[in-house]
């Protein structure tokens, strides 16, 4: 982790930061490698551009961070002190870049104990460095996928008519842990007309025989970075003809994007060559979200795969390539894959068949 917090301090020093605040969440974890507890109690890591970097903790947790095999200073806290004091102590006056989920209760009282200097978001430093994974990040990437893969290739053990998403929900669950992640981040089964909101989850209905079902589920693995994958399947019988329609127009947009993207190209292109053949396929109007959202230690973050966004992608880069459909109250479909930009081109992490799955 020291050569992230070296990195750090370089986009610092080039956008002129004096110091950056990062409280507990995904930049702290990336920074240091402690997974810190978002708690009442302030935990706030204090990098200087110059000079040594100091995590400021409650006392009860030092051993925590300890455990986490830190090898920056820790300065402890106790339960009638006042931290956002400590933490002033150790900053000099100038630019300082906050964490950009930090709590407002936080940014506001840092604000009220440094009038002399100026808060600004420490995103632009943070994501720089997490947008570009390094190949072990890469690696845990690849894991994060295998995974979620294999609880989709066991689809067939819990879907099927007459139970009802929360029921299939709860088997995809239990399943996404023994499959070897950590935690289940989320679990979408949408059914029938519950598909067409791309963000549905679960719910009490019963599964009918016919009905187009999205899956799209994923976790995070015991490395710390997050997995996410869709799929789409029915049970029973045969679903209505214009899905299958749509669903042949999606499979084409989605190989064209992965076709496409690339070091070199820009992620608003990626976008663009899905979203404009389902255009000339008749379904613009159906296609209601962005292509994709990076992810490592977040199941979103940067880069977003969305029209206006100019960013060049580069090798390093992981994001999802997940064109949708959705016809509102009737049906939804989306295919979701996770890739990385190589030096050579595209590794698609994702390897489950993105046909419609008849089970």
């Amino acid at each position: 982790m020291t050569d992230r917090l070296a990195r750090a301090r370089q986009q610092m020093a080039e956008r002129g930061l004096s110091s950056l605040l990062i409280t507990p969440g995904a930049d702290l974890r990336y920074l240091t490698g402690y997974h810190a507890k978002p708690l009442e109690r302030l935990t706030c890591l204090v990098l200087p551009v110059d000079g040594e970097p100091t995590l400021v903790a409650p006392a009860l947790e030092k051993a925590a961070a300890q455990a986490a095999g830190l090898t920056i200073d820790i300065a402890t806290w106790g339960e009638n002190d006042d931290p956002f004091s400590l933490v002033a102590d150790l900053l000099s006056e100038g630019t300082i870049g906050v964490d950009n989920q930090m709590w407002a209760e936080r940014v506001l009282t840092l604000q009220e104990r440094l009038p002399g200097s100026h808060l600004t978001l420490a995103g632009p430093v943070v994501n720089e460095l997490r947008m570009r994974k390094e190949p072990a990040e890469i690696d845990a990437l690849r894991e994060a996928s295998a995974s979620i893969d294999r609880v989709h290739a066991r689809m067939g053990e819990w879907l099927r008519t007459g139970r009802t998403e929360r029921e299939v929900g709860a088997d995809i669950a239990r399943a996404i842990v023994e499959e070897g992640h950590e935690a289940v981040d989320f679990v979408i089964v949408g059914s029938g007309p519950n598909g067409s909101s791309p963000h549905h989850e679960v719910s009490d209905r019963v599964i009918e025989a016919g009905e187009p079902v999205v899956v799209d589920i994923g976790g995070t693995t015991p490395a710390g970075y997050c997995s996410d994958s869709t799929r789409n399947y029915v049970v029973g019988s045969q679903p209505p003809d214009d899905y299958l329609a749509a669903y042949a127009a999606l499979e084409q947009a989605q190989a064209a994007q992965r076709a496409h993207a690339r070091p070199g190209v820009s992620a608003e292109s990626v976008d663009a060559v899905g979203r404009n053949l389902l255009a000339e396929a008749g379904y613009a109007d159906l296609f209601i979200h962005r292509t994709g959202h990076g992810i490592g230690q977040e199941t979103h973050e940067e880069p977003y795969i969305i029209a206006g966004n100019d960013l060049v992608l580069e090798p390093g880069m992981a994001f999802s390539i997940e064109p949708g459909c959705y016809a509102q109250g009737r049906w939804g479909a989306r295919i979701e894959d996770i890739a990385v930009c190589t030096d050579e081109g595209l590794e698609v992490l994702n390897q489950r068949p993105r046909e419609l799955v008849v089970l």
